[in-house]
């Protein structure tokens, strides 16, 4: 099984999205054998959305885990709120957001929030190879 971790901070948010969306299309292409170009552009855009509800709602800081596993892609994000995401009719007017964890749902063959011993939640996704 193949893993990779990555930390990301808020010093500059769109930056450090960027920086795990790299780091996973990185780790996706060292994979044998190798995904698909759209279930890797699923698994990119999982990890975007993701990360980006960890620094916004989340404590400003995460780690982002990407695991190969035989029946699927497993994004994983840590966080340091105890809030797990919830559903929300998006928002069309002001663009306050919504979208994405809805998103991540329809994307992932299953989705968890697991609460953490040392404090905070895991939000993770497993997505099709």
């Amino acid at each position: 099984m193949d893993t990779m971790s990555v930390d990301v901070a808020t010093d500059r948010p769109a930056g450090s999205i960027a920086m795990a969306c790299d780091s996973a299309r990185t780790f996706l292409e060292g994979l044998v054998p190798a995904l698909a170009p759209e279930a890797a552009d699923t698994v990119v855009l999982v990890v975007s959305e993701l990360v980006t509800n960890a620094l916004r709602h989340g404590g400003g800081t995460c780690t982002l885990d990407l695991a190969a596993r035989p029946e699927g892609i497993e994004v994983a994000v840590h966080d340091h709120s105890p809030r797990a995401p919830r559903m929300r009719t998006p928002d069309l007017d002001v663009g306050t957001g919504g979208f994405g964890w809805p998103l991540v749902n329809r994307l992932a063959t299953a989705t968890a929030v697991t609460r953490r011993a040392t404090g905070g939640k895991t939000v993770s996704a497993l997505l099709p190879r």
